[in-house]
């Protein structure tokens, strides 16, 4: 029997944005091992302020939902602390694309990528850039994240599902891990950060 909760985004958002972010910092702070995978957008954990008020912005707009993007934002802000916390591991792995999608426009993409560039010299944070011209065994999927080996959060238009099935949290591991191993890191990583900046003009 799978272990799955499929709740609509109309039924977590009836309060706004903020108690997601607030429920989002509480698990992550007390994940060891924290896995992220996106194709589209800036992981919420590195997100400059302004990044994060234009994607929430579209969401509360687009769902017609309360508008609290100013607590939202800064509860997404707090979330960042745990990058800093000992003992907590953050492996995150993102498609090129997502460095070159105007979320918000060229100044808040180009505050975004310096925001990326720091990030990769973060001693326990793992940043994975997919390069577009990567050779795949691994096709682009729905972004994911897995904490610990305990829960997996898929993200759907309509909603997010949860999952705690071991069997299921293991293929979005073996995911992950095709995923991180296109990726590339550290110096290559910053190249594909710079290549973007330039495109922005």
């Amino acid at each position: 029997m799978k272990d799955e909760t499929y709740v609509p985004w109309s039924l977590m958002t009836q309060s706004g944005l903020r108690p997601l972010q607030d429920a989002m910092n509480q698990k992550e702070r007390s994940t060891k091992v924290f896995r992220c995978y996106q194709s589209h957008l800036v992981p919420g954990l590195l997100q400059t302020p302004a990044y994060a008020a234009a994607v929430m912005g579209a969401i509360i707009a687009f769902e017609a939902m309360p508008d609290d993007t100013e607590e939202a934002v800064a509860a997404r802000m707090r979330r960042q602390h745990v990058l800093h916390e000992d003992g907590l591991t953050f492996m995150l792995v993102i498609e090129e694309w997502v460095l070159r999608a105007q979320i918000g426009g060229a100044t808040v993409m180009g505050e975004q990528l310096d925001r990326l560039d720091q990030v990769t010299a973060m001693p326990r944070v793992s940043l994975g850039v997919i390069p577009m011209n990567a050779t795949r065994p691994m096709r682009p999927v729905a972004g994911f994240w897995i904490f610990d080996d305990a829960e997996v959060t898929h993200e759907l238009c309509a909603g997010s599902v949860r999952i705690t099935t071991p069997a299921e949290i293991d293929i979005y591991a073996r995911t992950h891990a095709e995923l991180a191993g296109m990726a590339v890191y550290g110096e290559q990583a910053r190249a594909l950060i710079e290549d973007a900046r330039v495109a922005l003009g």
